[in-house]
């Protein structure tokens, strides 16, 4: 008899491994991709893989892509490691490929993570993508136009996955209790309020959603017949956050963002990172708070603080590469920032304004004197006649009409007096004396 080993005991497999699809039919999202007749099902269904990118955030799929595409090829299928995988390795591993296919046999060579692969690891795949040697399948959470070199990329699909809907968690975190793969075999009390509170808290990563409930029923209560039972206290410890009322989908979504919106409006920097941090807790998406701040910095703040748009930009772009919970202090930043700087709506109603004569002269014709005259024709017809360059004049100014004559006149952009716009008004009420001294 061999000796027995302290490690000889099996470790059950986390329950996000035991449960991983096998099948398209089992896969949960990505219906834009995988659903019936979509372009990414059939390629995989007919065994027609072309060298591509997975491009989403954590726990949407892509490993769980690439290994039905292993299940479901004729193809050799291996795996490359950013970690432990060396230009070495690669060369190895391409020249093996190089005579498998003199025999006829395809390689997909699948690199999760492959932003971290380095320039010359990337560079390693080129020729042998190039020349048909291998397929390419590479995964990855980072923007592929920064992290994979171009040459590289320009001969791959990339295919965005999206984050699963607080639904689609959901449906797995059941499937998961019924499944005797999962947790099937036991007994589970377990309210759909707090799958659905785990599946809100996992913010899309089914991975993670699956690894909290894993966690839950092993703290939940044993019961004297052997099943558990999972309260709110138990996941609430779990998660580490306590269940506020938030749907992402429904009315509290619109009244929350709605708070955050009109008490940077009031400029009330308290309330205003109050409600922010509402929402980050209950798990909203950070990328949507920040395209809502973006908004507010131009429609409520606009050129009596030009800086507002700027400082807004930057808050989105930490949010998209760094994440939560790293990037609520730059939203904090710009709703702060935007509560306290001086207020202006004078941006929108001069573009309100403006639309509605747009849309009800549209036929209004662009006067000849601002027409471009490509050709000749045009030349002969007076398109352009009379244009007057303003950097030719002392003043930078001219008294040309730009407006069609229908609207000769109109005046779109009132200026308000708050902050920076003060300064635009008094430039702007220059401009108007001057016109109307040099009317011809």
């Amino acid at each position: 008899m061999g000796q027995m080993s302290l490690f000889d005991n099996s470790i059950p497999e986390p329950l996000a491994a035991r449960l991983r699809p096998e099948s398209l039919d089992d896969y949960v999202g990505q219906e834009h991709l995988v659903g019936e007749g979509k372009v990414l099902r059939r390629l995989i269904e007919e065994d027609k893989i072309t060298s591509m990118i997975f491009w989403g955030p954590p726990g949407v799929g892509k490993t769980t892509l690439a290994q039905i595409i292993a299940q479901k090829t004729k193809a050799r299928f291996i795996t490359f490691s950013a970690v432990t995988s060396g230009i070495k390795e690669i060369k190895e591993v391409m020249q093996e490929a190089d005579q498998m296919k003199s025999y006829g046999q395809k390689t997909i060579v699948f690199v999760d993570e492959i932003h971290r692969f380095n320039k010359a690891q990337q560079d390693a795949f080129l020729p042998f993508v190039e020349k048909g040697t291998i397929i390419l399948i590479g995964a990855t959470t980072e923007n592929p136009s920064f992290e994979v070199n171009s040459a590289l990329l320009s001969r791959c699909k990339v295919f965005v996955l999206k984050g699963l809907t607080v639904e689609d968690i959901a449906s797995l975190l059941k499937k998961a209790l019924e499944n005797p793969k999962g947790l099937g075999g036991q007994k589970i009390d377990i309210s759909d309020d707090l799958v659905g509170m785990i599946a809100s808290f996992s913010n899309g990563d089914a991975r993670m959603a699956l690894s909290t409930l894993e966690m839950a029923v092993l703290n939940g209560e044993m019961g004297s017949d052997g099943g558990i039972t999972v309260d709110r206290a138990t996941v609430e410890q779990i998660t580490g956050k306590k269940a506020l009322l938030y749907d992402k989908n429904g009315e509290e979504h619109y009244n929350l963002i709605s708070a955050l919106h009109k008490s940077m409006r009031n400029s009330d920097p308290d309330a205003a990172v109050y409600w922010l941090a509402r929402m980050l807790e209950a798990g909203e998406d950070p990328i949507y708070i920040a395209r809502r701040v973006t908004r507010f910095a131009a429609e409520d703040v606009g050129l009596a603080d030009p800086y507002a748009m700027t400082l807004a930009i930057s808050a989105y772009q930490a949010c998209h590469f760094i994440g939560i919970p790293e990037c609520n202090v730059h939203l904090t930043e710009a709703v702060i920032y935007l509560a306290l700087a001086p207020k202006s709506n004078a941006m929108e109603m001069a573009y309100f304004a403006a639309r509605d004569d747009a849309v009800n002269d549209l036929a209004e014709p662009v006067p000849l004197v601002i027409r471009n005259a490509p050709t000749s024709l045009m030349g002969e017809l007076g398109y352009g006649a009379g244009y007057q360059y303003a950097h030719d004049y002392e003043e930078k100014l001219t008294n040309m009409q730009c407006l069609p004559d229908a609207l000769e006149g109109k005046e779109y952009y009132q200026p308000g007096d708050q902050g920076e716009e003060k300064r635009f008004k008094e430039r702007l009420s220059k401009i108007k004396k001057w016109k109307e001294e040099h009317r011809p």
